[in-house]
């Protein structure tokens, strides 16, 4: 069993504010995990880094200052997923995974509004009335939606409400602490994968 887990996220973006609330999210969509490290006296780090450079860069760091703890990178993969993770962003992004194994390295395919479309019923609940439900995919496997239609996919669904369309600074964070983890891990194998891998270091 681990003593300390710290995950590491890309997003958020330049601003400390954001980053703020960004983490706030990402809290509340892990919370099980989050009550589990709690019950059994696990520190729990949830760093949200901006670029996905950024969140890269802070975890080769967090390796070597944080040698004890559990170093999790949390990437959107950007692209479909044909191996696992490491060869993927090696490939992708050329970073250097100097023989880590997968299980601290995950991601979010293709991006974290996968996850969001998962759950329309929360979407529907946040953005209210004008919310268009009809133009969400209704694919079982959110994963393999293009990363390039994700985004436009929310923005379009949700352009006639009072929220206005979706704003990734604005209301990715919202929508983190309002989707059921249940039904995206259903709908994403890798995210799925995040909470068994993490589900397991504890026991």
């Amino acid at each position: 069993m681990v003593t300390e887990i710290r995950i590491y996220a890309e997003g958020g973006g330049d601003s400390r504010d954001a980053k703020a609330f960004l983490r706030e999210g990402f809290s509340a969509f892990l919370s099980s995990l989050n009550s589990m490290a709690r019950e059994k006296g696990i520190r729990w780090h949830i760093v949200t880094c901006g670029a996905r450079n950024a969140a890269f860069d802070a975890f080769r760091t967090a390796r070597a200052q944080h040698p004890e703890a559990f170093n999790v990178l949390l990437v959107d993969s950007e692209a479909p997923v044909q191996t696992t993770s490491w060869p993927h962003l090696h490939e992708r992004d050329g970073w250097a995974i100097d023989g880590l194994s997968d299980d601290c390295c995950h991601l979010m395919t293709q991006a974290m509004e996968a996850w969001f479309i998962a759950d329309v019923a929360a979407l529907a609940g946040f953005y209210g009335q004008g919310f268009h439900q009809g133009g969400i995919p209704r694919n079982t496997d959110v994963e393999q939606i293009p990363k390039a239609q994700l985004e436009g996919t929310l923005r379009d669904a949700s352009r006639h409400t009072q929220k206005g369309e979706y704003h990734k600074a604005r209301h990715a964070w919202r929508l983190l602490k309002l989707i059921d983890p249940g039904i995206a891990r259903r709908a994403s194998v890798h995210c799925d994968l995040l909470f068994t891998t993490l589900h397991a270091k504890m026991q």
